[in-house]
Parts: structure tokens; C-alpha cells; sequence
């Protein structure tokens, strides 16, 4: 901050010129009541009782003569009351995200993929026969619009070769797509072969292709899979909730500001369960909708701090063995996930105040 300097001058008794580096004032007054004016500041009254420490001060304010300055004051309110807006609808959204994760968490297992046919796709017939020389059907319609063009009286004298030759070029890049077309055609037939013939490797290939649980990568958490029965298929799936439960809960008051309070323990363990079970039916349904399994063993695996050694250690918090017959005759509109492990073999030690304990896995038969 720099220094500020002014000079005073007492011109009359009780009155007293003040000139500063951007302002002129006058006061006057006696003890216990002044009036001053000043070129920026305005006018101000201050009345005290001498003696009590008691006073009182009011600002005129300076009178501003154009309309530029008297609408600054309302401009200036009007700002106010956008920001107020502003801050309200932050508000609104904040809540409404906060809604919308405990809402996602409760119906992960909703979203699972449609089941892939592999039968039928083995079955589907190839788009043209390449190896025979037969042209596909995208050449044929881009060949008969080659033969078929008649140029106008213009294009005869100016740009007939110019036309034909874009039409010539269609006819070489469509004939290229027919060729991919055929390609994928093959490579699916190969691969719908072999699922069903129970190649493991076309199995890994295929969750790679098809990525069915990308969804749940967003949480942050991570699957590895292993096979050794082209029937069963077993999981390992890193829960993260921890990241994944919010450990706040959102909420308006009744002006519309954003409140924030600890959720509550049990709430919190409660909403963690029915994520990582959410999540296992989830997997589960995908998994039977991709590949022919009969049977999927899932381990939930968690981070938690072991207080002997003091480092992070992977643990199994829940490991589950389901079928695929049980699975599908679930009403996933109305369940409960926590509740619907009843169906399946399953080890889970839970508790409301203190949430999950870790569990000994189930072995694959």
C-alpha cells in the first residue's frame, strides 16, 4: 500500500478545507455535531454525545447528473441478483448430480447388454461371394449410375470427362467398402465359430472387442478375467467404493442454498453394499449375454489399510458363484441386490456400522 497525503486549512472558527491528491472537502461543525462535503465522497453528518463514545454518521452521497451514472446503481443491482441466481442454480445442479449418483449406483445392474447370438450370426449369409468374382452391391448400384449418366448440353462442351471421372472413382472406393464388407463378414463367422466351440482365447478377445463393462471402468474400477472351463468363467472385479459413495449428502434449504452433511456411517455402508452387489449381478448378466457360460464365480476385491503393516493390501470382501438359469428368472425392476445374493452360493461378511469384512473365496468346481 502506498502513502496518502491532504492538507487542511481552517478557514473560519469550526471550519476547516481539506485538500487531498484526488478530492476537495469542507467541514464544519462543533463538538458533537460536523457536516462535510466532499468532490468524491459526498456528504456525511456526524452527530455524537461528548463523553459516552455514542454516535451516528449519514452519507448524503454525491448527486450524479448524467444517466450513465444513475443507471450504474442499477446495473449494479441487477448484477447482484444474477449472481444470487447463479449461485442457486449451482446449487440445484450440485443436488441433482448428487441424486443422480445414488440413483446410478442402485441400478448398475439394469444396464445390462442384449444377448449375442452367436448361432445366428454363424448362420448369416455372406453379403456377395468375393472369392467367385461376384460384385458387391454397393459396385453394382455405383456401376449402373455410371452407365446411366447422360451428360446435358454444358457438360458435353465443359466438364463431361470431369463428371465421368468422379463417377469412375466411386465405382473403384465403393468397391472397396464391398470388399471390407465381405472381410467382416468372414472374420465374424470365424469368431462366432469358435465361441462356440469354446475357445477361450475368442473369449477374451471378444470381451476386449466388445467391451461390456466400459461403464463401470468410470467408477474406477478395474476386472480381470480368467477361464478354464469354456463353461465357467471366474472374475476378479476391484470394487473402488470407497471413491464411488459420495460421504456427503447434498441438499437445498429452503431458500435454495446447498447444504452439506456427513452422511451418516450406516447409510453409507448400506449404499457401498448395494453398489458392489449391484455391480456383481451386473457382470454376471453380461458376461451369460456374451459368451455361452453356464456358470461365473466373482470376487470383489477392496484396498484397505492393514494396521499391522501399515501398507494398503487387496482384500476379497464378497465372492459369489452364479448361474445362469437362477439369473435369469430375477425381476431386475424390483429387486433388491443385497437381498438377491440369497439366490447364489456366496460369502459376505457385512456389517451396518462398519461395512465389509473380508471373506475367504469360493473355489471353482
Amino acid at each position: 500500500m502506498g502513502y496518502g497525503f491532504r492538507k487542511s486549512f481552517k478557514i473560519a472558527p469550526g471550519v476547516r478545507v481539506n485538500v487531498g491528491k484526488k478530492s476537495v472537502g469542507v467541514s464544519a461543525g462543533v463538538k458533537g455535531l460536523r457536516y462535510s462535503v466532499n468532490s468524491r465522497t459526498g456528504s456525511r453528518v456526524t452527530a455524537s454525545i461528548p463523553g459516552t463514545g455514542l454516535s451516528y454518521t449519514t452519507s448524503g452521497g454525491r448527486s450524479r447528473k448524467s444517466s450513465a451514472y444513475q443507471r450504474q446503481a442499477d446495473i449494479n443491482r441487477r448484477q447482484r441478483e444474477i449472481d444470487k441466481l447463479n449461485e442457486l442454480e449451482q446449487a440445484r445442479l450440485a443436488v441433482e448430480a448428487y441424486e443422480n449418483t445414488i440413483e446410478r449406483i442402485h441400478s448398475i445392474h439394469i444396464e445390462a447388454d442384449e444377448p449375442v447370438n452367436w448361432i445366428k450370426v454363424r448362420g448369416s449369409d455372406a453379403p456377395y461371394h468375393l472369392p467367385n468374382g461376384e460384385m458387391g452391391e454397393k459396385e453394382k448400384l455405383a456401376l449402373q449410375k455410371l452407365q446411366n449418366y447422360k451428360p446435358g448440353v454444358l457438360s458435353r462442351l465443359f466438364n463431361r470427362q470431369s463428371a465421368e471421372q468422379k463417377l469412375q472413382e466411386e465405382v473403384i472406393a465403393v468397391r472397396e467398402e464391398d470388399k471390407q464388407d465381405y472381410l467382416a463378414w468372414e472374420r465374424d463367422i470365424k469368431i462366432a465359430t469358435k465361441v462356440l466351440e469354446g475357445d477361450i482365447d475368442t473369449y477374451f478377445q471378444v470381451i476386449d472387442a466388445f467391451a461390456p463393462l466400459d461403464d463401470l471402468t468410470e467408477f474406477g474400477s478395474g476386472f480381470e478375467f480368467s477361464c478354464g472351463d469354456p463353461k465357467v468363467m471366474e472374475i476378479e472385479f476391484e470394487v473402488n467404493a470407497e471413491d464411488v459413495v459420495p460421504k456427503e449428502q447434498l441438499s437445498l434449504t429452503k431458500t435454495g442454498k446447498l447444504s452439506r452433511k456427513q452422511m451418516p456411517k450406516g447409510k453409507f455402508y448400506d449404499i457401498q453394499q448395494d453398489y458392489v452387489c449391484s455391480c456383481i449381478l451386473r457382470i454376471a448378466r453380461d458376461m451369460f449375454a456374451l459368451l455361452p457360460l453356464h456358470t461365473v464365480y466373482i470376487h470383489a476385491i477392496d484396498n484397505r489399510l492393514n494396521t499391522a503393516t501399515g501398507y494398503m493390501e487387496k482384500i476379497t470382501i464378497l465372492s459369489v458363484k452364479l448361474d445362469k438359469g437362477k439369473l435369469n428368472r430375477l425381476n431386475f425392476a424390483n429387486i433388491d441386490c443385497s437381498d438377491a445374493l440369497e439366490n447364489f452360493e456366496h460369502k459376505m461378511n457385512f456389517k451396518k456400522t462398519k461395512g465389509f469384512e473380508a471373506v475367504s473365496r469360493l473355489m471353482v468346481d
